[in-house]
């Protein structure tokens, strides 16, 4: 499972920019929610490549022998 990183800068005028690294699809959005909440309002919201990106889901067949 990749790193998942969540940068805060806070500049001088007091707004918060927020950065999401390691996480792909629309999963930042869930990841981030209840933090912007609590620091406010989002006044801009800019989505990186990697969250228009399918996350991969992967699975296995195994077959099932019945006695």
């Amino acid at each position: 499972m990749p790193q998942r990183t969540v940068r805060f800068r806070i500049r001088q005028d007091g707004v918060v920019e927020e950065s999401v690294e390691g996480v792909i699809g629309q999963s930042c959005n869930q990841l981030t929610e209840r933090l912007e909440a609590a620091l406010g309002s989002v006044e801009h919201r800019e989505l990186k490549p990697e969250a228009y990106l399918q996350e991969e889901v992967q699975s296995q067949s195994i077959p099932l022998e019945i006695i």
